[in-house]
């Protein structure tokens, strides 16, 4: 196992192995919060744990205990769980991919401490030979979720801390944004991730996964297909073309005849690793095979990453156009691996970057400012802990949308900042422009619009041709007239009874979605370069 841990780091361990006391002292020797599941529970039901379990029974505790471990994970923290949290499927799945470390003490020594301490029910009676049971019990269950074990005994609770504390990589800790909805789900971003944050989101009695991925990675695919299978589950991997390419029906009805080989099952998951295109198509077949299986998004370009693997968009192409068959699935988790973009390149890294500048026109505009302090350099560099914030960041404006909106019935059209005129952009184009240049246009236009219309000033406006340009992005075409961009976006998917619909900033940080008649264009036009 390996000896390396990162936050939230677990304790778990016997009723009496000192989990709450190594905890707070842990907690305070890394300078990070202790989180006791137990007080937890306390303080949302307004009773003692020991209370609520004699009242009302164990396995209404289990579920108030569950709930309480998920929300415990998501802080950067110590967290000690009560000794019977493993027994709980849901707790063990949780625990997947987090940094567990295994308490051990020995029979004579959980007797003494646990000795005349009646706060315990389950040993109340018997003490001593409940210990034993219990110990037969989750012993095989600690052992199971836990990443290294530690034996305390009677060693002086500091050296149990300094022990565990040295196993620590506090600058590795990865960042985890929850996305909220009905099918809520968790982004985990980091560098050099390990293939426990993808089985994570794996359910409890997953048996085989089906790893989709796209040509240009099938080095990382293969690699954490050999990791998924040194932790037991069965693993077949499928490539398919890059890009727009891989979006076909004839590449998902493939991949439904391998998931049919292979046997998969409800409880089994795909993993889709790649771009955009991997994460929309995947996740159809995901959402598709047997009416729906366990996702896991590993994107591995920027854009993927702030964009296409948050949010339960999937879907392919065809000959009509790019995404008009599809479903809302969302991934159980998304895996940001940082590493992946270090051979991503240049054109590609800014590509993603439009719509990272966009979450700060739209929401959150902490974004704006970082952007526009950073060298430029740093703004292209793929290990630098400015981008990781940004990506942080930029996924947690996604999440905060699609949590409160999952299928797009108002709030989540703020998304859409740029998009009217991007998506024309691509399409006349043949879709030889990259998304996030034709985004960067696009709003770029779009604050044009505003601007005429007052709802931006002339420095917002600049504002915007200034950011897109410094993280090297376009923010001017001429490769199509104006009259057939408009017929373009008259023919978008998004169009309602052939009224035109631009989110436009009433401020920075304000967007709202405003009808925009054709007269309005022309100067918008002007001010990007798009020839009339």
């Amino acid at each position: 196992m390996s000896q390396r841990l990162t936050l939230p780091v677990v304790l778990v361990g016997m009723p009496g192995s000192g989990k709450s006391r190594v905890g707070r002292g842990l907690a305070k020797a890394l300078g990070v919060p202790h989180v006791d599941t137990d007080a937890l529970i306390e303080e949302e039901e307004g009773a003692t744990a020991s209370t609520i379990f004699a009242e009302q029974g164990e396995v209404a505790f289990r579920e108030k205990e569950a709930r309480a471990v998920e929300r415990a994970l998501g802080m950067r923290a110590v967290v000690s769980l009560g000794g019977g949290a493993v027994v709980t499927a849901r707790v063990r799945e949780l625990l997947r991919g987090v940094s567990v470390v295994h308490i051990d003490v020995d029979h004579e020594e959980l007797v003494r401490r646990t000795a005349g301490k009646g706060h315990r029910p389950l040993l109340r009676v018997d003490p001593e030979g409940a210990l034993a049971l219990l110990r037969h019990q989750r012993d095989r269950l600690y052992e199971e979720v836990a990443s290294v074990r530690v034996h305390s005994d009677a060693r002086p609770v500091q050296r149990v801390i300094d022990q565990i504390a040295a196993m620590i990589d506090m600058g590795a800790a990865p960042r985890v944004v929850e996305v909220g909805g009905a099918d809520p789900s968790r982004v985990v971003i980091g560098r050099d991730l390990a293939s426990g944050h993808v089985a994570a989101g794996f359910d409890a009695l997953a048996q085989k996964v089906l790893l989709v991925h796209a040509r240009p990675v099938a080095a990382r695919a293969h690699a954490l297909a050999e990791d998924l299978r040194e932790r037991g589950y069965e693993v077949e991997t499928a490539s398919h073309p890059d890009a727009e390419e891989g979006k076909r029906l004839e590449v998902v009805a493939s991949l439904w005849d391998t998931a049919g080989r292979m046997r998969l099952g409800r409880k089994d998951a795909v993993v889709a690793m790649g771009g955009g295109a991997t994460t929309d198509m995947a996740g159809f077949v995901a959402a598709t095979w047997l009416r729906g299986v366990r996702l896991v998004n590993v994107p591995t370009t920027l854009l993927a990453m702030v964009d296409a693997a948050v949010g339960g968009k999937t879907g392919i192409n065809t000959a009509q156009g790019k995404n008009l068959v599809g479903s809302f699935h969302s991934a159980s988790r998304v895996v940001c691996d940082l590493a992946a973009l270090d051979t991503l390149g240049a054109h590609d890294l800014a590509a993603g970057m439009a719509e990272v500048v966009k979450c700060g026109f739209i929401r959150d505009t902490r974004i704006l400012c970082l952007v526009s302090e950073a060298p430029a350099q740093e703004l292209a560099d793929p290990a630098s802990p400015l981008l990781a914030e940004l990506v942080r960041r930029s996924i947690a404006v996604k999440a905060e949308v699609v949590g409160a909106d999952p299928r797009e019935s108002g709030l989540r059209e703020i998304l859409n900042y740029g998009h009217t005129l991007a998506h024309a952009i691509e399409r006349t184009q043949g879709y030889t422009w990259r998304h996030g240049d034709a985004v960067a246009v696009g709003c770029v236009f779009a604050a044009h619009l505003a601007r005429a219309r007052g709802m931006l000033d002339e420095a917002e406006a600049a504002e915007h041709e200034e950011l897109f340009g410094k993280a090297g992005l376009p923010t001017r075409f001429d490769g199509a007239p104006l009259d057939q961009l408009v017929a373009a976006m008259r023919s978008d998917k998004k169009v309602r009874r052939g009224v035109l619909r631009f989110v436009l900033l009433d401020g920075i940080g304000n967007p709202q979605v405003h009808v925009v008649e054709p007269g309005e264009l022309e100067a918008a036009a002007r001010s990007t370069g798009i020839p009339l």
